[in-house]
């Protein structure tokens, strides 16, 4: 690819905004690779300024780079000037709660988004450092800000930053909100030209207590014999995780030391994510070599929580988040103050298991599925007491936390565990008992990856075009991008993914129990099987 006068402009234009002088230093070196016909350098050039980076699922993500298809200094404050023109425009002045975790570039991104929120009248509240996000969305809920901003990339790849943004109530960004602070932002002047400030102040210390006093006091029972092995995974969890543990009496604690210390590198995971192969063997060996009884993952900036358990045959293995969401969706079902929570809801996704709808039942309370993401779970209705997504995410305390919190999580697991091995019972008993109650539920993925994104619209409308016989075909369009293929017992949802260029597929079996639960296992697991080859074969 050869540098087109065009790609050249903008990228000397670009440079002339930034504020930041290694930012213009970066883009400046690699413009003049561009313009000496360097390898690959137009091709760089080009897809830096390719953007702007766009609301996604939460926020904003990218890697930390200059130009406007990055997460740098320019872009962070260009953003946040188009939030705060946002909210002044729908009548929304007051506080603004500022955080971030410890990747590269957070500390940085962090104060020139409180800079520019302090200049456009707002009071800025800093986190005292890097703190995990469910901290800052607590805060924002409880002290009725306007919004908060987490500077974080959750368990995204190393190199990535991002720009969380909460709003009234604590919870994520929804549409129209996403689409016009977009707009707002497109019409912010250059990045050097936007007015900042210093004027803002540090959360004090008391007020993050205040999180931790909350989280600590959710356990409803008695017992705290329980030894825990936990990782925050490189990330900003850890020391938040074992304090709040402590104060809700579970005090034998083992962290893997390698992974204990935030670091933006990430040294010892391939990809800082509990749901990826391997990401939790340090834990699993951590949880085996102490003869632990839980074991407790929690994603890079703790907002995720993953829970690892012996197995039948003394293995360590994590458990499947929908195996976790039931159990958590059944503990807060059944330990509830009816008095206070007279006619709860739980929800899940549309992609998770339906055993909780099971659960719900049982136990008397609502059920509700919404699309993928905790935006959406957390605006599933009135009354909600829990939610939780396949992808570990889950949300145990919607007054305090309206979103997903692998610190509160963790707490209510631990609690779980411990009463159950109170009783001579583990977590994989409670599981079995469940699948007696309601049926042996067991969940699958088929993920295919693309180079060409074309390919997945393509993929998506030969399925619409032509659904496979059999099955009973939903197509949530305009909604969703999503085709539900639906059979007696078997459930198959389709849609690509919402942060990678995947197209995914999410398979469900129900499988009564009507003799004992051994053979029943043995008869979904099979059905399991032939369904994921039926789908791999009708995916490719």
């Amino acid at each position: 690819m050869s540098l087109s006068p065009a790609l050249r402009d903008a990228a000397f234009r670009w440079i002339a905004d930034d504020p930041d002088p290694a930012a213009r230093a970066e883009l400046q070196g690699l413009l003049a690779q561009a313009m000496g016909g360097a390898p690959g350098a137009a091709e760089d050039l080009a897809d830096r300024m390719a953007g702007p980076l766009t609301f996604g699922t939460a926020g904003l993500r990218g890697p930390v780079r200059a130009g406007p298809n990055g997460m740098n200094r320019a872009v962070v404050i260009r953003t946040t000037a188009g939030l705060a023109d946002w909210l002044r425009t729908n009548g929304h002045t007051g506080t603004v709660f500022v955080g971030r975790d410890a990747r590269h570039g957070s500390e940085d991104f962090c104060q020139a988004a409180a800079g520019v929120l302090a200049a456009a009248g707002f009071t800025v509240r800093v986190l005292p450092g890097p703190l995990p996000t469910p901290v800052l969305a607590f805060l924002v809920r409880k002290h009725r800000a306007v919004a908060g901003v987490q500077i974080t990339a959750s368990h995204n790849p190393p190199a990535d930053n991002g720009y969380k943004l909460y709003l009234e109530g604590g919870g994520q960004i929804v549409p129209p909100a996403d689409r016009e602070i977009e707009a707002a932002v497109a019409r912010v002047p250059a990045a050097v030209s936007v007015p900042t400030s210093t004027d803002w102040q540090h959360v004090d210390d008391t007020e993050v207590d205040e999180y931790l006093e909350r989280v600590s006091s959710l356990p409803h029972g008695t017992a705290r014999d329980l030894r825990v092995a936990l990782t925050p995974m490189h990330g900003v969890g850890g020391r938040t995780a074992v304090e709040a543990l402590r104060r809700a009496g579970f005090t034998d604690v083992r962290v893997v030391r390698a992974q204990a210390v935030p670091d933006p590198d990430f040294p010892t995971v391939a990809f800082p994510n509990p749901e990826e192969p391997g990401a939790a063997d340090e834990l699993l060996a951590l949880a085996a070599a102490e003869n632990a009884d839980l074991a407790i993952a929690l994603d890079p900036d703790a907002d995720r929580c993953a829970l690892g358990v012996r197995d039948r045959d003394g293995t360590w293995r994590m458990l499947r988040g929908d195996e976790t969401g039931a159990l958590l969706g059944s503990l807060v079902l059944s330990t509830l103050d009816r008095t206070a929570h007279p006619d709860p809801l739980v929800a899940t996704t549309i992609v998770s298991s339906s055993l909780l709808g099971e659960i719900a039942k049982a136990q008397g309370s609502r059920y509700a599925e919404t699309l993928t993401g905790f935006k959406w779970l957390v605006r599933a209705g009135e009354g909600l007491v829990y939610a939780y997504e396949e992808a570990l995410g889950h949300c145990v305390d919607p007054d305090s936390v309206t979103d997903k919190d692998g610190i509160s999580a963790a707490v209510l697991a631990c609690d779980l565990a411990a009463t159950l091995k109170a009783a001579d019972k583990s977590l994989l008993d409670a599981l079995d008992q469940l699948s007696v109650d309601h049926g042996v539920h067991l969940t699958d993925q088929v993920s295919l990856r693309f180079t060409d994104l074309s390919g997945i619209g393509a993929l998506m409308s030969r399925l619409r075009q032509s659904p496979p016989d059999g099955y009973t075909y939903e197509d949530l369009l305009p909604e969703a991008d999503v085709v539900r293929l639906t059979a007696p017992g078997v459930r198959v949802v389709v849609r690509p993914s919402g942060t990678e260029p995947k197209l995914k597929a999410y398979l469900e079996v129900v499988e009564p129990v009507t003799d004992e639960l051994p053979p029943a296992r043995d008869r979904a697991q099979e059905r399991l099987a032939k369904l994921r080859t039926q789908v791999e074969r009708l995916l490719t």
